[in-house]
C-alpha cells in the first residue's frame, strides 16, 4: 500500500549531504519492491532484503534530482546550493522531500542543460544500462539487441549502445518503433508480431530488460563469444549463469546485485547529456500527492521510458 504521510526530516551525519528533492522516478524496481512481484525463486531473498512482515524502507524511490540543503561537518565534495543527481539504489528514500546520502555515494552535479525532471531520467535507467553494457565491452560495429527497448533501462541502453558505435536492434511493442528509432535504433522488431529468438539473425550482445529471454531460449541467437546480459532474471537464470558461460564460451551475466554505481559513472552520463548524446525520455509526470496513481500506471507495465514524480513545492 502506498500513501503520503509526514515523517521527521533527516539530518546529515558528518559525511552526508541533505538533498532537497525536486524530482524522482517511479520505476519497475519500485513496483517490485512494493508489490513483491519478482522473478521466480526470488520471493524469499526479496522478503529478507525488503522486510518480511513490514517494509525495511518506508520510503521508495531509487533516484533523485535536487539541491544540497545542508552538509555534514566532514563533507568536502559538495556545498549548500549545489544542484545534484544521485542514485540511492537499494537504500531507496527518493520519494520524499528530503533525503541524505554519503558524499562518496553515486552523486554528482546534474546536467546544466536539463531541468530536474529531465535530469533524474539519466540516473536509474542510465546507470543500470551502463553497468550491464560495460560487462559486454561493446565495440564499434558490434551488433546489440535490446529486449524491452522502450522502458527506462531499455531507452537508456539503446542510446548508450549507439554511442558506443554498435548496430542496435530494439525489441518493443508495435506502439513504440518511432520512439526507439528516434533514440538511435537501427532496426526494430515488434515482439507482438515476431519472435527475435527464432529469426536467422544473430548478435554479439543480447540485453534482456524484460525477463523472458533466458539463455536456453536465446543461446542460438548469440554469435560465438557473444554476451547475454540478463537485467531481469529468475533464480534459476542467476544460479546457472556461470555454468552456461563456461559450457558455451558465451558470457552470461544475470541480475544487478554485483553492480556498483559510482559518482564517476553518473558523471559520465551527465557529460553525454550535456553533449546532447543522451536524451531524456519521459512518459508521464505525477506530483507526490498523486503517488498512488503513479504506481498504478507503472504497475500496468506499459510505460515508455520514465515516469516522473515531481516533489519540490508539494
Amino acid at each position: 500500500m502506498v500513501r503520503v504521510e509526514e515523517i521527521p526530516r533527516p539530518s546529515p551525519r558528518p559525511d552526508e549531504v541533505l538533498i532537497k528533492v525536486h524530482a524522482s522516478t517511479v520505476s519497475a524496481a519500485d513496483h517490485r519492491a512494493r508489490s513483491r512481484t519478482v522473478p521466480a525463486g526470488l520471493e524469499i531473498p526479496t522478503a529478507f532484503g525488503l522486510g518480511v512482515f513490514r517494509p525495511r524502507r518506508r520510503v521508495l524511490g531509487m533516484d533523485v534530482a535536487g539541491v544540497v540543503e545542508a552538509t555534514g561537518s566532514a563533507v568536502t565534495r559538495f556545498r549548500v546550493g549545489d544542484e545534484v543527481v544521485a542514485m540511492l539504489g537499494a537504500k531507496f528514500g527518493g520519494h520524499a522531500e528530503y533525503v541524505t546520502v554519503t558524499q562518496d555515494a553515486a552523486t554528482t552535479a546534474k546536467p546544466r542543460t536539463m531541468g530536474f525532471e529531465e535530469a533524474v531520467t539519466i540516473v536509474f535507467g542510465g546507470l543500470t544500462a551502463r553497468g550491464f553494457l560495460a560487462r559486454a565491452n561493446v565495440k564499434p560495429g558490434d551488433t546489440v539487441l535490446i529486449n524491452g527497448a522502450s522502458g527506462a533501462v531499455g531507452t537508456a541502453a539503446v542510446q548508450l549502445a549507439k554511442n558506443m558505435g554498435a548496430h542496435v536492434t530494439a525489441v518493443c511493442s508495435n506502439g513504440n518503433p518511432d520512439l526507439v528509432t528516434s533514440l538511435g535504433a537501427d532496426r526494430v522488431i515488434d515482439y507482438t508480431a515476431q519472435d527475435f529468438a527464432v529469426r536467422d539473425s544473430t548478435y554479439d550482445v543480447i540485453m534482456d530488460c524484460v525477463g523472458n529471454a533466458p539463455f536456453s531460449r536465446v543461446s542460438s541467437s548469440l554469435n560465438p563469444g557473444g554476451k547475454l546480459l540478463l537485467v531481469v532474471a529468475d533464480l534459476k537464470g542467476i544460479l546457472q549463469a556461470s555454468a552456461n558461460s563456461r559450457r558455451s564460451g558465451k558470457l552470461v551475466t544475470a541480475g544487478d546485485l554485483k553492480l556498483r554505481y559510482t559518482a564517476d559513472d553518473l558523471a559520465d552520463l551527465v557529460r553525454l547529456a550535456e553533449a546532447g548524446r543522451y536524451r531524456p525520455v519521459i512518459d508521464r509526470t505525477y506530483t507526490l500527492r498523486e503517488i498512488v496513481q503513479a504506481h498504478r500506471y507503472v504497475d500496468a507495465g506499459r510505460k515508455k521510458g520514465n515516469v516522473i514524480l515531481r516533489i519540490a513545492g508539494e
